[in-house]
């Protein structure tokens, strides 16, 4: 699929900064690690690495979802906080502007998913070969044609909560892969993270992190 690679030139957004990790609000279209074709260095870590040279990876946000997203600042806190995400004990919220008018006031989603090779980036459903892939939303709100909803997945697909949302048949508004037409005519992905609660890599306690939706 086409792409075109044009990140704002945005400062930094620190949420929180402490000894063993940084957390950041991350901008609607900039990667969160290097992409793999040319011109495509700049991103989230290498501008934090710059100014923090000692910034680990934790996870990823999609290039065109703003959010929170932290970062370790040594290897040890890194394992844990890989950990917090890959035992489904890291908690976590979006919020999303939706094509269309939701009916039910929440449900849940539970499709699996696994890459459509021949037209990467994009995922699709597959009950064969698919990994398992759960959602669950709620409305928010419901106006002007659109729903707008908060979303809480529990596992970490790729595009997860783009596909299921397209799946219901409310692409998530402005989506340059499961949405079409009218739901495309938006200045960006509608999709943001706004919470993110994990086990803290050095006192072990319950922390939460929030970042408010700027749409």
């Amino acid at each position: 699929m086409e792409f075109t690679y044009d990140p704002p030139d945005v400062p930094l957004s620190v949420l929180h900064i402490g000894g063993r990790i940084i957390v950041l609000d991350k901008p609607s279209g900039l990667l969160s690690v290097p992409g793999k074709l040319e011109g495509r260095e700049d991103c989230l870590i290498a501008r934090l690495v710059d100014e923090y040279p000692e910034a680990l990876l934790v996870h990823r946000l999609d290039c065109d979802t703003s959010g929170v997203m932290i970062f370790a600042r040594d290897k040890v806190a890194q394992g844990f906080l890989g950990q917090e995400f890959e035992k489904r004990r890291a908690k976590k919220s979006y919020v999303a502007r939706v094509w269309g008018v939701v009916g039910p006031d929440k449900g849940r989603v539970d499709l699996p998913l696994c890459a459509d090779w021949p037209n990467r980036p994009k995922q699709m459903v597959d009950h064969v070969n698919g990994r398992q892939a759960v959602t669950d939303w709620e409305v928010i709100g419901r106006g002007n044609g659109e729903t707008r909803v908060r979303m809480f997945p529990l596992t970490g697909r790729s595009h997860q909560l783009r596909v299921h949302m397209a799946e219901l048949g409310h692409p998530i508004l402005g989506d340059p892969i499961y949405a079409d037409g009218a739901a495309l005519a938006f200045p960006r992905l509608m999709l943001h993270a706004e919470t993110l609660g994990l086990h803290h890599p050095e006192t072990k306690g319950w922390v939460s992190f929030a970042s408010v939706c700027p749409f």
